[in-house]
């Protein structure tokens, strides 16, 4: 355990959740977890960051919007979050961040509006994070998607992106599972779910993107505080869950300040 981490867990066991209790967290489980053959991401002057996914990137925003940088585009998610930042510690750049992601969404659905909701944005920074429906949805929706379908679609979309798109920066966030929110049956959902993490960290490897660690953040994170501070029923974050989100893709993509 590095310094890092055992300072981190002093404090949270010791001192409570204090003021910098999350980023040290963020920190933490990035320094762990983080795909060392990819590098920090870059800005340049007018990058498009892109956050694409289902309904935890979508959360509630306008789908009519059409103006990067406002609440309307961005949604009150972990994407705003990690936006506002961003517009404050890069406004040297006048960084252009979307929201496009969908509730529901699974990784089919995702290439079936791929051309007009990713690739017509053009991004320099494309941040996905799909997952937890290609696995939920086979115990609640009747869907006959298997971790390999899911391994083999994720694949696809990306190599076709990367053609599209050679010199996208990708950022490949981690599908997450909060043990103890009111949806999580445990016994339904692990260890199978697991398969699912591990497929997106290997394809995070095989393409060279940033790795977003969120099931260790909050693996760490009810250590701190309940399941249900974090996400009422272990799939949507409240509150405290989208600020952790936020600080753990900051972290990981290298760009908080």
């Amino acid at each position: 355990m590095n310094n890092t981490r055992r300072s981190f867990l002093k404090k949270g066991v010791c001192g409570g959740l204090g003021l910098m209790m999350l980023p040290e967290l963020a920190k933490a489980v990035v320094n762990e977890r983080k795909n060392v053959n990819a590098p920090k991401t870059s800005l340049k002057q007018d990058s498009v960051i892109l956050f694409q996914g289902d309904s935890i990137t979508d959360a509630g925003r306008k789908r009519d919007a059409t103006v990067c940088n406002t609440f309307d585009m961005l949604g009150p998610g972990y994407t705003l979050l990690a936006a506002t930042q961003l517009m404050k510690s890069h406004a040297d750049k006048q960084p252009k961040i979307y929201n496009r992601g969908i509730s529901g969404n699974k990784v089919f659905q995702l290439r079936e509006r791929w051309e007009t909701d990713t690739l017509a944005f053009m991004p320099d920074v494309l941040s996905i994070l799909i997952g937890v429906n290609d696995f939920w949805h086979t115990l609640s929706s009747g869907y006959r998607g298997t971790v390999e379908v899911y391994d083999n679609d994720l694949r696809n979309l990306l190599k076709y992106t990367k053609e599209k798109l050679p010199h996208v920066q990708l950022v490949l966030c981690e599908p997450f599972a909060v043990k103890g929110g009111s949806a999580i049956d445990e016994p339904r959902w692990f260890p199978f779910f697991d398969e699912y993490r591990t497929s997106l960290k290997k394809i995070a490897e095989d393409f060279g993107a940033v790795f977003v660690p969120f099931q260790s953040a909050f693996d760490a994170a009810v250590k701190l505080a309940p399941a249900r501070y974090w996400s009422g029923d272990g799939v949507h974050p409240d509150l405290p869950g989208r600020q952790l989100m936020a600080d753990v893709w900051l972290e990981a993509t290298g760009l908080k300040k």
